[in-house]
């Protein structure tokens, strides 16, 4: 547990964190501590606008060690003004964050530097989890298993199956948040605004869910036209998308559940819907739009310029669309669907008897990036005979080209993912 007062023992290790050890320039002086030091700290007499200049500039990599030094501490660097004096000095870069619930105890986090003018950067951390966490009668790994994380400013929200986790990009440092009204699995989720909405991933109810973070509260904002299993979900220009997915039946024509007709389901599986948020009305309520060449849709996400971004699983390969025309225009022509560079997926890893998913993010207003996975479905045989996890790729939108970063590893492959800036 932190302590009120910040030790001199910790100011050294603190300098020492802010200075990089190079023996051509700094020579290692031990430097007694006397007894009297215990009752008078030098830090503790710093006034917070100088600490928070210090804290400023510390490397990212020992920024999870230091609220542990002192409360004071802490609560500086959950400061809006820690995150002022790091973007004035330009040490916040553009990141994807992975987060995965591994154990009981712990979960591991994964932040991938993916700034334009260096080399991506990939930092792993295993950090605890707060306790206790009430995961509606599951343990922490199930309960997170097919989590998805939205990013709130410079907090990244985890959210599960009856369980919800808050993550600090900067520190790990992580809570406990208030669960979804209704149990949800393989659920579309987004921010839009200062807030979070989910949808789908459940037969038991329609509703389309908003987060308020200030209260840490859940209120049921619409019904969803279409009950979607399996699906992904955008947030751009104030509306929430949720794309792809099964279509699972409502129970009101008296079967109590289960599996929808066929044209029902293919709907769902290659087409979009899409809510605005401050009226809660669906633009499209009657007829989803439909991704060209009837593909499944397999990933989405919003970026920074305004459109929405899907990729789409079709026999043998991806293809990759921009929608371009916002929520109230048809589709096709400059008003509707754009292909774009498909992903550099190798050839053999998508096709049938494989399952693909993408979890995108945007990446402020330049980039989108995808971490793709691909497994063989249980009875069937792969005819590219192996398996693709957590490979990330980084769409440059006004290039129009991809790129590869580093892999995820192996922990965090299918990891739920979030960008950034940190």
């Amino acid at each position: 547990m932190a302590a009120e007062s910040c030790h001199p023992r910790g100011l050294s290790w603190f300098a020492r964190s802010c200075i990089p050890a190079d023996p051509a320039r700094h020579i290692a002086v031990p430097v007694p501590i006397s007894a009297d030091a215990e009752e008078e700290s030098p830090i503790s007499a710093l006034p917070d606008e100088l600490l928070l200049e210090c804290l400023a500039r510390v490397p990212r990599a020992s920024l999870p060690a230091l609220p542990a030094v002192c409360r004071r501490f802490a609560a500086l660097l959950a400061s809006e003004g820690f995150l002022h004096l790091r973007r004035a000095h330009g040490r916040l870069r553009p990141c994807l964050l992975a987060v995965s619930v591994s154990s009981a105890a712990t979960f591991a986090r994964a932040l991938l530097q993916l700034g334009a003018s260096s080399v991506p950067e990939l930092e792993v951390a295993a950090l605890p989890l707060p306790s206790p966490l009430h995961c509606a009668g599951s343990s922490s790994s199930s309960a997170f298993a097919h989590a998805r994380a939205v990013a709130l400013g410079r907090d990244v929200y985890l959210i599960g199956r009856g369980a919800t986790l808050r993550v600090d990009a900067f520190t790990g440092a992580a809570r406990a948040c208030a669960p979804t009204l209704f149990p949800r699995k393989k659920f579309a989720a987004a921010a839009v605004g200062a807030r979070i909405y989910v949808a789908g991933g459940s037969a038991r109810t329609g509703a389309v869910e908003e987060y308020d973070p200030s209260a840490d509260a859940w209120r049921v904002l619409a019904e969803a036209p279409r009950r979607r299993y399996g699906c992904a979900g955008a947030g751009a220009g104030g509306v929430f998308y949720v794309a792809g997915g099964v279509a699972v039946s409502s129970g009101r024509d008296g079967s109590g559940g289960g599996a929808a007709r066929a044209p029902e389901a293919h709907a769902c599986a290659g087409s979009v819907d899409a809510l605005h948020v401050a009226s809660g009305a669906w633009a499209w309520s009657a007829r989803p739009r439909a991704v060209p060449g009837g593909g499944c849709v397999v990933g989405a996400c919003g970026a920074g310029d305004g459109h929405l971004y899907v990729v789409a699983s079709h026999a043998v390969d991806l293809s990759f669309w921009r929608w371009n025309g916002g929520v109230n225009r048809g589709g096709g022509g400059p008003c509707g669907w754009v292909a774009l560079e498909a992903p550099p997926v190798p050839r053999g890893l998508v096709g049938l008897g494989m399952a693909v998913r993408v979890a995108m993010a945007g990446v402020g207003g330049d980039r989108v990036t995808a971490v793709v996975n691909a497994t063989a479905v249980r009875g069937h045989n792969a005819a590219g005979g192996g398996a693709l996890e957590g490979m990330v790729l980084v769409y440059d939108i006004g290039g129009g080209k991809w790129s590869r970063a580093p892999d995820l590893p192996p922990g965090l492959r299918r990891a739920a993912c979030a960008a950034v800036e940190c």
